[in-house]
């Protein structure tokens, strides 16, 4: 039921005064505002399965693990159910995660393998219904039709916790299938499985990246169980079964457990998880889940959920923007990972065991999308875990010699264009977080910006197209892919290292990497007003015209051969990753007034981007599926549009700016499955509505300033430090009233579109008088300046 009071967050649970302050009952606690639904359709590529901020176990229903559109294993569209396994990455566009999978059944016939969407029949997946599923923080439950089994779902950091209910039968089983996967990520180790007792599977999935070691534990003593191996089919069997067998390694392996169950008998199965060993599962069960206590973990996991998401209160707004903006800071606060286990033991990218002392690890880092906002929104709501991110990035760098760029559990590689480790730390440590090694990190991001790895370091983790970059100051679309983005990106983390060189007073390298930081000029083609890819030779990429698009070989590299702003295309041959030239223009977040220079003036700077949004959404084939979320060429559901925006801000036109970000606010975020308008890429999405409603946007991370927008509620509160709190306060605010009037500043007039993290920390009031029209004079005076020097 919709509450028609005002909503604020209540910082503790037990403040009722508080609560009948502001017209918000205790019943309706902040969790009770997500959904976690909200992204599980369309390519938003989130799991609605239960899960704690900053956790190694992601437990969550799977319904399909093949192809680009089952990234998180599950799709609201779909209606039958393979299973509930470990593992599932926030939103992201690779297809990965799925380990250790558990389906409760009710058949005659066992089966071991899941079957198809088009067939649940063949094999151990159900049917399934909506209206009897549900979700919400720490939390799912959902029916199985074919089984009338009830299955619920919570979860501690390092183990998941099963609750099946069954009907009265005697064929009740529980499949533990090893050989799960999304994807298929089946090169590496083999896996096990060992039936130790009848009341404890362990064992560990090979999954490529190491492996991933499990410990299940059963409520209920088996009466029957044996394993299986899917790889062998016969006319007779989808595979081969094995009863009473307690061991089994290969690919496609798994075990049965059989009861004989009552009616409504609850059996309940605890699984805990390690990248170290069985060993460290096993503690790491020990440790969270000690008893069967289900209910009690799932309570603990709403109060862990209800007292992250107090982190940011709220007055006002309509009951759908309240949900909106709650689920999107709780996928905010999903999206880091740890991967140690409870004593601190950590697979490390060598190969070996390390430990963390005195820090969580983290193994995953999607910097390419969470650079731009999502660490930078927990620079101010999660500070307590922001050295720990810094820690884990400069252990990795001790344990393999190597700063990584974008990477999953340890993996290296250069995944995505660009070098975005280094934004994130740089950010960190110009925000006063310094509980980490900063010299070893510096030296380690200058040395990747100026060399190769050599053995035994792989060549495939260094900077793409490094050495035409040093020799040409821009990457060649004959010899690198996506080559403007590499020179526009790598030209911003350029910058980012001299912010840090500057700070750690080396002035030398601070020359050096400013003048690095002005490479994004030696792709800016005056002629078209785009960045153009460029050849080897200094010539531009000739137009398209009227000539067909072919793609030019030129040994291991392909490229297509003619430039069209339009063209987004695919990998290995595109200009640009995930996007357009049109879309590529204004990726030089850390000179907007360099790139207006560019224009000539502020008026061409402002005429190309009013067309920008104004323009036809279409885009040349061939297309790139992943393009979604448009208001002309603006994409939102792709990150390099991100900050565009927030332009306008830099040309003089704040009021334009106000516009927008509300437009993108309130036209691409919703409710309901469909509600994100693209992957959510690890909180990057969901991080940017955070900060736009807070009325604020991180233009270049490695910088300390917020540029201003259009706040979305009529107060919002956050607490950036101990006893210190932000308010936002936003008068006459309503959906037509998007525009600034005024504005003041802790009671002073406040009249420039920018203010620092350090005004945010201290805490204050930043009040806003809004209204329906745009006032052209407010923050006009002081424009935003240029982040690098004339």
């Amino acid at each position: 039921m919709k509450n028609l009071l005002n909503l604020i967050y209540p910082l503790t649970f037990s403040m009722f005064f508080a609560c009948t302050q502001i017209g918000y009952t205790q019943a309706k606690t902040p969790s009770a505002y997500v959904d976690p639904f909200i992204g599980t359709d369309f390519f938003g590529h989130t799991y609605p399965g239960a899960a704690l901020p900053n956790a190694l176990v992601h437990l969550s229903p799977d319904v399909y693990t093949e192809g680009w559109t089952y990234c998180a294993g599950y799709i609201y569209s779909e209606s039958s159910i393979m299973g509930f396994s470990h593992t599932h990455w926030s939103g992201v566009g690779m297809v990965n995660g799925g380990e250790i999978l558990l389906m409760p059944t009710v058949n005659q016939k066992l089966q071991i393998v899941p079957g198809s969407l088009e067939d649940p029949d063949a094999g151990y997946r159900s049917r399934f219904d909506h209206s009897e599923e549900r979700a919400t923080p720490g939390y799912y439950t959902v029916k199985l039709k074919d089984y009338d089994v009830n299955v619920e779902l919570t979860a501690t950091q390092r183990a998941g916790f099963h609750r099946y209910t069954f009907p009265e039968s005697t064929n009740s089983r529980i499949i533990l299938d090893v050989g799960h996967q999304i994807g298929d990520m089946t090169k590496g180790e083999l896996s096990e499985l060992k039936i130790v007792d009848d009341h404890r599977i362990e064992g560990a999935k090979g999954a490529g990246l190491g492996k991933v070691y499990f410990v299940a534990e059963f409520s209920k003593p088996f009466l029957y169980y044996g394993t299986f191996d899917a790889t062998y089919k016969t006319p007779e069997s989808n595979g081969s079964i094995f009863p009473y067998k307690n061991a089994e390694v290969g690919d496609k392996i798994g075990a049965f457990v059989q009861y004989h169950t009552a009616k409504d008998e609850q059996v309940l199965v605890k699984v805990g998880l390690s990248y170290t060993s069985i060993e460290g599962a096993r503690r790491n069960l020990q440790q969270e889940i000690p008893n069967w206590d289900f209910d009690g973990v799932r309570d603990n996991a709403k109060k862990i959920w209800d007292k992250e998401l107090s982190k940011i209160t709220v007055k006002g707004g309509s009951e759908d923007q309240k949900q909106i903006f709650t689920t999107a800071l709780y996928r905010s606060l999903l999206a880091q990972y740890i991967s140690q286990d409870v004593d601190g033991k950590y697979f490390g990218s060598d190969g070996k065991i390390h430990e963390a002392k005195d820090f969580d690890f983290y193994g995953s880092f999607s910097c390419w999308d969470t650079y731009r906002t999502q660490h930078p929104l927990l620079t101010l709501v999660a500070p307590e875990h922001v050295n720990d991110y810094i820690k884990s990035i400069a252990a990795k760098v001790e344990n393999y010699g190597w700063l990584p760029a974008q990477h999953f559990l340890n993996v290296y590689g250069e995944s995505m264009v660009g070098d975005h480790l280094i934004p994130i730390i740089v950010d960190a440590y110009l925000k006063g977080y310094r509980d980490f090694d900063i010299n070893l990190l510096y030296k380690a991001m200058r040395k990747k910006a100026l060399e190769l790895p050599k053995s035994p370091i792989s060549k495939d983790v260094g900077r793409s197209g490094l050495t035409y970059y040093l020799e040409k100051g821009y990457a060649p679309i004959d010899k690198v892919t996506e080559a403007v983005p590499n020179t526009l990106e790598l030209a911003y983390d350029d910058w980012c290292i001299a912010q840090l060189a500057k700070a750690l007073n080396k002035p030398n390298d601070y020359a050096l990497f400013m003048k690095r930081a002005n490479n994004y000029k030696n792709v800016w083609d005056s002629k078209t007003q785009f960045m153009r890819p460029k050849k080897y030779d200094g010539t531009w990429l000739p137009e398209i015209g009227d000539n067909k698009q072919e793609i030019i070989k030129n040994g291991d590299h392909s490229y297509y051969k003619y430039f069209d702003p339009l063209l987004v295309g695919r990998r290995p041959n595109r200009h640009y990753t995930e996007s357009n030239a049109w879309q590529y223009i204004w990726s030089v977040q850390h000179d907007p007034q360099g790139l207006i220079s560019l224009f000539g003036n502020k008026k061409e700077f402002i005429a190309k981007l009013d067309t920008f949004f104004e323009m036809s959404p279409v885009i040349s084939p061939p297309k790139y599926v992943g393009v979604v979320g448009t208001i002309g060429q603006y994409v939102h559901g792709n990150q390099p549009s991100h900050h565009v925006a927030y332009l306008y801000n830099y040309a003089g036109q704040p009021w334009k700016t106000q516009f927008r970000a509300r437009q993108v606010m309130d036209k691409m975020y919703r409710i309901g499955p469909g509600g994100l308008p693209g992957n959510e890429d690890m909180g990057s999405l969901s991080s940017w509505y955070v900060l736009s409603a807070m009325g604020i946007y991180p233009m270049a991370p490695g910088n300390t300033v917020y540029t201003i927008g259009s706040p979305l509620f009529d107060e919002l509160s956050l607490h950036p430090t101990k006893n210190k709190t932000f308010t936002v306060r936003a008068q006459n605010n309503s959906k037509k009233n998007v525009y600034i009037q005024s504005a003041t500043f802790n009671g002073k007039p406040f009249n420039r579109t920018w203010i620092t993290h350090e005004e945010i920390v201290k805490g204050g009031v930043l009040q806003f008088k809004m209204g329906p029209q745009p006032n052209t004079k407010w923050g006009t005076d002081k424009i935003p300046t240029s982040l690098l020097p004339n």
